[in-house]
Parts: structure tokens; sequence; C-alpha cells
């Protein structure tokens, strides 16, 4: 699952990525409103944290913006503001929940679960390809009575390939959506991963490969 949040507050930023990375979220974090706007244009998230006071633009700002383009994405607004007519204003703007600072990240959490849950395109907690099949909560990637525990990055290239199987994904793709856009890895990681991933598949027995088509990417699909 992949989050964008956006708050000018450098400590609290890092604070609240540490938490959400260390379950199994992938956290794309800046610091400005046209920054936010800008990733939340440019990327396909699950859904998007917004501080409403921030630099450039406020995150009512881009909240308004976003939902006038059509974005479905779930949207939780977060300010030292706590009075009702400001969270009248933000959900009446199109944010799915309002949380005030300051907050407890057993909260937060329980927030970003239940706007998930609650989206058009909701995911469940196992996915599958063929007789494939990822345990979202675990890591557990398995095909019968065989399991691996993947690492924090394994398992974000097999959820991205599983949640899309059939699609292509380029090297660069998969850097920016697994690494991260700011991240100072060399391309030759991704091959690294990614035959260490084919291998664990060959040891399973899956019916599932992950192949390479020169030029174009990977794509996992069901054999």
């Amino acid at each position: 699952m992949k989050i964008l949040y956006a708050e000018d507050e450098v400590a609290m930023s890092e604070a609240v990525t540490d938490i959400l990375t260390y379950h199994k979220y992938t956290v794309d974090a800046v610091y400005d409103g046209d920054e936010a706007l800008a990733f939340a244009r440019a990327e396909t998230y699950d859904a998007i944290i917004l501080d409403i006071m921030m630099p450039k633009k406020s995150g009512m700002e881009v909240l308004r913006t976003l939902r006038a383009e059509g974005c479905k994405t779930p949207i939780i607004l977060l300010t030292a503001k706590a009075e009702v007519e400001d969270r009248v204003e933000g959900l009446d703007a199109g944010a799915d929940d309002y949380l005030p600072k300051p907050f407890d990240m057993g909260e937060l959490l329980a927030r970003v679960r239940a706007v998930l849950r609650r989206r058009e395109n909701f995911t469940p907690e196992v996915i599958t390809c063929g007789d494939l099949s990822l345990n979202m909560q675990s890591s557990e990637l398995s095909c019968g009575d065989r399991s691996f525990v993947l690492s924090k990055i394994e398992y974000r290239i097999m959820e991205l390939l599983m949640l899309h199987r059939g699609m292509y994904f380029s090297t660069e793709d998969l850097l920016t959506k697994v690494w991260g856009y700011d991240t100072e890895s060399e391309l030759g990681i991704v091959w690294v991963y990614i035959s260490n991933l084919r291998k664990k598949l060959v040891s399973l027995h899956a019916h599932a490969e992950i192949r390479v088509k020169r030029g174009i990417g990977y794509v996992l699909e069901a054999i």
C-alpha cells in the first residue's frame, strides 16, 4: 500500500513516516502543498494524508483541487485546528476523515486502515496469482505448503507485480515505486531483487513467473 504524506514539520513527518513504514506502508513524504499536488497528480496512491497548515498551498487547497480534478483517492486531513467548523469544512470539501493534532499514532494507523477498507477498489488481505499467494499482513509468499517471509523490498516488489499482474514495469518504474523518488540506489539493484524473487518462485514450485522482456520490463504472469 502506498501513501502520500504531506507535512511541513520535519520531525513530525519523520516520526509518522517511520511508523507507517514499520507497518509495511510505502510512504512518499513531501513538505509543502505544491509538492503534495505534484506528487498526487504524478503517482497513484492508496491514500493521502494532508496537513492543513502547509506553505505554498494549504492542505485544504490541495484537497479541493484534487477532488475538482476527479481524484477519488481516500484523503485524511491533519491539523492543529480542532474547531467543529474546520472539521466540517474539510469533510464538505471531500476529505474522507479528519484527525486533529496532537494525535496518537495508533489512532492514525486505525484511521488509515479504515479509509483503505472504504476505498472504491478494496485490496484483500491475501492477493493471488495462479497458485501463488501473498499475505499482505505477514509478508508471507506461499504456494501449497511451501512459503517464504519476504524482506521489505521483496514484499513491495511482489505486491506491486501481483496487484498489477499482466502489466509490465520498467526497471526505472520499479526503482521509483519501490525505493522512492529520492533513492540513491543504482538501477542494477532492481535486477538483484528480481533475480532473488524468481529463485523463490522456483523453490515454491509456483505456477507463476516473473518474466523479463528486453527494453520493456518485468511482469508477473500465471503459467
